[in-house]
């Protein structure tokens, strides 16, 4: 039960600091534009001049996976804005069974440790699996931030997918500290487990709830208090194991409900400094009651409440999302959620087995 507590709240401090980056008070313009759309919940379609030569390689054995992206050159005190960012790239997944955890770092040509500082966000989407609450979203199953947290392993769960699965994976960088970085690379370690007869893996399902429903996350935040919400409709019976939350700076509290039994499920007060500058969001989880027991049909209700201090709007300066891990109760019926992806030209992948 330990281990499963460390795995949920990692998952969650990670999605907490995927964008701590400030909020920009006015829109940002530059040439040479890379406009990136493809539905998931992080993105807003920022445009970024795109880096070149960045590729994707993976090596496996018996036991893990490493996928490998750079090489990124970061010169000091650059904004993501600023940066040249690396183009989407195409993982292809190499085996047919449950993807068990996920160890990123980020690397030098020479193998030296470069500061997690330096990755604003890196995130992978299932092109082959459509999201379970929101059916036009790709389905989003693991994020770094610049904290570089570990998602440890949880014996009996796993990300299933099959061999030839298209992960996408999106990877924005900034950098700034003092000291420039050149032919940085990103290198995630994802142990695995073989599709087999004696398999005992029960699969988990990641659980996105937005106060944007199913559109984009990001919404411009207006001076003084607010209230945003959201709902999304479960399809499926299942259990939650527990939740946490993203918000960002002057943020003051997120609430899952569930609107048609009319019951609280969670409520994630934000921790802030003095400055409104957003330090954590706490999680919760149901693991004492075999998790939280949702049927088929329930409304669930997200709401996110802030304060901005500042006296100004701030474009695109909150989100509001409760995550966690779902657990159907009929694993069979998510089969639905499968689904051919779009074709789009991607930057080189090479193997190495």
């Amino acid at each position: 039960m330990r281990t499963l507590f460390l795995f949920l709240a990692n998952l969650f401090i990670t999605t907490a600091l995927l964008a701590q980056d400030k909020p920009a008070d006015a829109p940002q313009h530059m040439d040479d534009m890379d406009h990136r759309q493809h539905g998931g919940f992080m993105q807003g379609g920022m445009h970024h001049a795109t880096a070149k030569g960045v590729k994707l390689e993976q090596k496996i054995d018996g036991h893990a996976i490493v996928v490998r992206i750079g090489p990124m050159n970061l010169p000091a005190h650059t904004t993501h804005m600023k940066m040249p960012q690396p183009p989407d790239l195409l993982w292809q997944i190499p085996i047919n069974g449950w993807l068990l955890a996920y160890s990123p770092k980020l690397v030098d040509a020479d193998g030296n440790v470069v500061p997690g500082r330096v990755l604003h966000h890196s995130a992978f989407w299932n092109e082959n699996r459509a999201d379970f609450l929101c059916p036009n979203k790709e389905e989003h199953i693991f994020g770094a931030g610049g904290e570089l947290t570990n998602w440890a392993e949880v014996p009996g769960y796993g990300y299933r997918v099959q061999m030839g699965d298209k992960i996408r994976i999106e990877t924005m960088v900034h950098n700034p500290t003092d000291t420039s970085y050149d032919n940085v690379y990103l290198e995630v370690t994802i142990p695995y487990q073989q599709a087999a007869g004696d398999a005992r893996i029960q699969s988990v399902y990641p659980t996105w709830m937005d106060v944007k429903s199913c559109g984009n996350s990001g919404y411009d935040l207006p001076a003084g208090k607010t209230e945003q919400n959201g709902t999304v409709t479960l399809k499926y019976a299942g259990v939650l194991l527990g939740v946490g939350g993203h918000m960002h700076d002057y943020a003051r509290q997120l609430v899952l409900e569930d609107a048609t039994r009319k019951e609280t499920v969670a409520t994630l007060d934000a921790k802030v400094d003095d400055h409104g500058e957003l330090l954590s969001m706490p999680t919760v989880l149901f693991l004492d009651q075999g998790g939280y027991k949702f049927a088929a049909g329930d409304v669930l209700k997200i709401t996110a409440t802030y304060d901005n201090t500042t006296g100004r709007l701030l474009r695109d300066g909150a989100m509001g999302i409760v995550v966690g891990y779902f657990v159907p109760a009929d694993d069979a019926a998510m089969a639905v959620l499968r689904r051919q992806p779009a074709a789009h030209p991607m930057a080189g992948m090479s193997h190495d087995h």
